[in-house]
Order: structure tokens, then C-alpha cells, then sequence
């Protein structure tokens, strides 16, 4: 495979791999926690939802940040890495809140995937698409 079409192929998997945080963080930003499984919006308590729509901003804001990677995302390591550290330190809690409280829901395993699988992964796709674009 060509280093461009090794990086196209990139650029198309974290462009998609974005609209995860985009979705999920705006739904939390305008709905709070209410649009989780099992839980109501007159049942939560204001800091609880305070805190989660919070949180989800800065989950939409991971989002766009990686975005603005995807156009040369050959010279963006030192962003992407930044960023995809920020994901990895939330999936470790998230894996911690599985150890201590039990298994959630599917769409959070989804998202422990992401967190400590794919992404991990992507950054080390991105490290082999910038070192292929150096030489």
C-alpha cells in the first residue's frame, strides 16, 4: 500500500471514528444522563447531571480536537497523541468503574473498546503514516 493511500485510509477512520465523541457528547450536553439506559431526568440529581453535561462537552470537544487531525493528520502526532491520551485516561476510569461497580451496559463496553483498544491502535497507525511521510 502507498504511503497516500495508507494515510487516506487513515484519515477516514479517525474522521469516523470521531463522530462517537460528537454523538455521544452532544447527546449528553443536551439531554444529560437521562438519555442512558435506565435513567430518567427527574430522577438524577442536579450536581450528578451538572457534572455528566460537563464531562460531555469536554467528550464533544475531544472530538472536534481530533477532527481538526484528520487533514494532514501525517503532521498531527503530537495533537493526536495528546488527545488520544485524554481517551485512554478515561477508558482506565471507565475500567475502574467496571472492577468496582460491575459490567455496564453494552454501549459503554463499546466504548471501553475504543478507549483502551482502537484508539491506542490509531495512534500507532498514525506513528507509522508520519514516519512513512518523512522519508
Amino acid at each position: 500500500m502507498t504511503p497516500f493511500v495508507e494515510k487516506r485510509l487513515l484519515q477516514i477512520i479517525v474522521a469516523i471514528a470521531c463522530l462517537v465523541p460528537l454523538k455521544t457528547g452532544s447527546d449528553g450536553m443536551l439531554f444529560g444522563p437521562s438519555w442512558l439506559k435506565g435513567m430518567s431526568a427527574e430522577g438524577t440529581p442536579v450536581d450528578l447531571d451538572s457534572h455528566f453535561r460537563y464531562i460531555s462537552g469536554i467528550f464533544f470537544a475531544v472530538g472536534v480536537a481530533f477532527a481538526t487531525c484528520v487533514p494532514d493528520i501525517e503532521t498531527k502526532g503530537g495533537r493526536f497523541r495528546l488527545l488520544a491520551g485524554f481517551v485512554i485516561c478515561g477508558g482506565c476510569a471507565r475500567l475502574l468503574s467496571l472492577i468496582l461497580t460491575g459490567i455496564p451496559s453494552t454501549g459503554h463496553l463499546f466504548g471501553l473498546t475504543m478507549e483502551l483498544g482502537v484508539v491506542p491502535l490509531l495512534v500507532l497507525w498514525q506513528v507509522r503514516v508520519a514516519r512513512r511521510y518523512k522519508r
